[in-house]
Parts: structure tokens; sequence; C-alpha cells
């Protein structure tokens, strides 16, 4: 506390002393009463100096204990010069700015740590010793939204799997799971991973979709193949084409009827390669991802364009139009999905001509809880066998004797181009619905 400190507190202790001795002189001597009286005052008032002066002391030391407990780092000590208490005022002051300047190294390097935390792009979901669940991050609270509690029970909606590794005694693993997220099977990789805190055990489980990722890899596998090809083929039909052309053009300038056969043959073969040439070609569409140029167009006009649209195909095929309130706008390329919608129409209505007396074909849009626009088209034809439903998006691919197995696919990279995803399900009335999901 510095010199004056102790110089001052010898100097209470000297005079405690000298005003006891006194007024134990004023005590023992005969005919002093009044002298006695001061000399007490004198001796109590020493003894009032000399405790102040220590208990000032203790009520600075106490601030500054009650400081640091509570956490209050805005207080200030008496360093005013000649107080007795400069050193100790300066070393408290300098202690409390000190804790003030790394409480808010730490309150920023926190406040960090919990926007990265929150803004990172995975879904984050933590667990604690008392069983529940915690959206950790935007990106999880954006995924998980038809839960209504917080325990490992409630998550059963996503999957019964990811349910269970939800528990602080799961095993620790990566893995690749199907979680159904707003009505959709996606894939996924969930890893776990145990944390230790104060408060006990807690584990963090990371959900990362991947099924987005899944369907652009397949898509461009499927394009590079058709573009190899077609590639190949063409090159190898190309020589042949043409030798057949000139074959043919040189029997036609023989007159030989011997060599009617070989004409036929040479002009069929010539036929042929031309129409395979340009079947090929057809393909080659297929294997160019479409350019995507999104922006919001009202859905009232865009669904009645289609409906105008299919009529004037199939007038013979009545066409249910349904249009929630709620679809006012649709954020997406309209020149591609209008070509979607209208392979998905045409296949609709010869579906269910083919099928029923009285063939039915539905158009429907609406507006899911996630923000989404879900597009669906149904008809009452046959239907589509459970066993054939992924393979009806595959190129090349046909149950049509007259298809070219080129539009499903077609439709499906317009989806996948949107970022979008395309089911096959059964319809209510009775045959086949494909139901798009921007």
């Amino acid at each position: 506390m510095g010199y004056n400190f102790t110089i001052r507190l010898l100097l209470r202790l000297v005079l405690v002393q000298i005003a006891l001795i006194g007024f134990a002189w004023a005590l023992t001597t005969p005919g002093l009463g009044a002298t006695r009286i001061i000399a007490g005052m004198i001796a109590a008032g020493a003894c009032w100096l000399l405790w102040s002066h220590v208990q000032r002391t203790n009520f600075e030391v106490a601030r500054f204990v009650e400081a640091l407990r509570f956490g209050d780092y805005s207080v200030h000590f008496d360093r005013g010069a000649g107080s007795g208490f400069e050193a100790m005022g300066q070393a408290f002051d300098s202690a409390i700015h000190k804790l003030r300047d790394e409480r808010r190294t730490a309150s920023d390097e926190l406040g960090f740590l919990e926007a990265l935390v929150n803004d990172t792009p995975v879904p984050l979901l933590t667990l604690g010793d008392e069983g529940r669940i915690a959206l950790a991050n935007k990106a999880a609270r954006r995924l998980f939204t038809e839960h209504q509690g917080m325990t490992p029970e409630d998550f059963r909606i996503y999957g019964a799997t990811f349910a269970s590794r939800l528990d602080l005694d799961a095993p620790l693993r990566e893995e690749v799971l199907i979680l159904t997220l707003n009505g959709r099977a996606k894939r996924a990789i969930v890893r776990s991973a145990a944390l230790t805190r104060l408060s006990g055990r807690a584990r963090v489980v990371i959900v990362q979709p991947i099924q987005e990722t899944l369907n652009a890899v397949e898509m461009a596998a499927q394009t590079d193949l058709v573009r190899v090809l077609t590639h190949e083929i063409l090159n190898s039909l190309t020589p042949v084409t043409s030798l057949a052309a000139t074959t043919s053009t040189l029997l036609s300038q023989i007159e030989d009827p011997r060599l009617d056969d070989a004409r036929i043959a040479v002009s069929t073969l010539e036929r042929r390669a031309e129409g395979l040439a340009r079947f090929i070609n057809s393909y080659r569409k297929v294997a160019s991802e479409p350019v995507i140029e999104r922006r919001k167009f009202e859905a009232a006009p865009f669904a009645a364009e289609m409906a105008r649209l299919f009529k004037a195909e199939r007038p013979d095929v009545v066409l249910d139009l349904i249009l929630e309130p709620s679809v006012f706008a649709v954020d997406a390329d309209p020149d591609l999905l209008a070509q979607a919608l209208i392979n998905l129409l045409r296949n609709a209505g010869e579906a269910a001509s083919g099928h029923s007396d009285a063939p039915k074909v539905l158009l429907e849009l609406r507006r899911l809880t996630s923000g989404e626009v879900a597009i669906a088209v149904g008809d009452n034809g046959p239907g589509v066998p459970e066993a054939l439903r992924r393979d009806v998006f595959l190129p090349f691919f046909t149950t049509r004797a007259t298809g070219t197995g080129v539009g499903l696919n077609l439709v499906r990279q317009i989806v996948f181009a949107h970022g979008g995803t395309i089911e096959l399900k059964d319809d209510a009335l009775g045959g086949a619905r494909f139901e798009i999901l921007i």
C-alpha cells in the first residue's frame, strides 16, 4: 500500500499508545476528574482513527473481491494523492482493467465462434446429459422443421435409423443415411463426435445432405456417356451412310435385272443408316446440360398456357387444373419449366388415352410449408410398375413402341438444374403421378 499507508498507521499506533498512557496516568492520579474525561476522549478518538484507517483498507479489499465475485469490472478504487492508498488503488485498478480487457477479448472471440457455428452451412445438432437435442445453427433450423419436441423420439419423423443415432451412448461413426425431409427421401452423411463439458457428457451430430450432389454426379455421368456414345457411333456410321449412298447411285446407273435385289438391299441400308443417324442426333441434346435463366413469374398465366397447349394437342382428354392461391409466383426458368411440363403432360395424355375410355389428366400447383412449389402431373393411365420407376428417367429407356427415351431424362435434367427433385408416385386417378419440387 506504500509508505504513506505505513507511516499513517505507525503515527496512529503511536497516538493510541500516548493517549492510553495519558489516560492511565489520569486514572491513577487523584483529583484529575476532568482530565480523566478529556484523556479518555482523546484515547477513544485515537483508537477510532486507527480502526477507521484499518477498516478503510478492509473496505477497499472487500470491494475488489466483490467486483471479482460478481464480474463487475466498472468499479474504481481510490488513488488520490495523500490518501495513503495510492499503491493499493493503482494495483486494484490495474487488475480490474486487465480483467476487463480479457473479458472483452474473450467476449469478442466467443461472439466470433458463435457466429461461425451459426452461419456454418452444414447442419449441427447437439445432445446433452439431460437427453435434449438442440439445433445449433441456422442450417439445422432450416433443415429440421417438422418435429415438435427436442428428444430423439421426436426426430423419428426424419427416420428411425437417424433418431437412433441421436443418443449419447450410440456408437461414434460416419455413415450415409436416408432421411425423410419435407416428404422426400434424401441421402445425407451423418457424423457423430463426443464432447466433454463441465455439466457432463455431450455430443455433436453433423448432417450433410448429399442428394443434390449425387443427382448432379449421376446426370453428369449420363451426359458424358451419351456424349461419348453418340460421337463414336456417328463416327462409325458416317462412312457407312456415305458408302451406301455411293453404291446406290452406282447401281442405279447399271441396267441389269440381276442387280435388282442388290439395289433394294443397298437402298434399304442407305435409308436405315440415315434414319439411325437422325435417331442418334436426337440424343445429342441429352448430352448438354440445360442453362437456367431463373426469374420469378406469375403462376396463373403460366398454368393456363400449359392447359391451352395440352388441350390443343389432346382435345379428347379432360384436364383438371388445380392452382392453390398460395402459388401466386414461381421462381424458375419459365421456358425450360414449360418444356418439362409439356413432356410430362404429353406422356400423361398418351397413357390415359391408351388405357381409359374417359381419359383424364391432372396438373396441380401448390406451395409447401418449406416454401417450395410442388408441381404434379397425374393421369388415369395404367401407371408405372414399381420395378421400373427408377429406370424411366434413364436416357434411351422407354416403355412405348414409338418412344425415344429422351423426354423424361430431359425433364429430370431441367429439374435438377433448378436444384429441385422429381419423383414418380401413384396418382389418386389410378395412374402415374410425376411430382416436381422447386
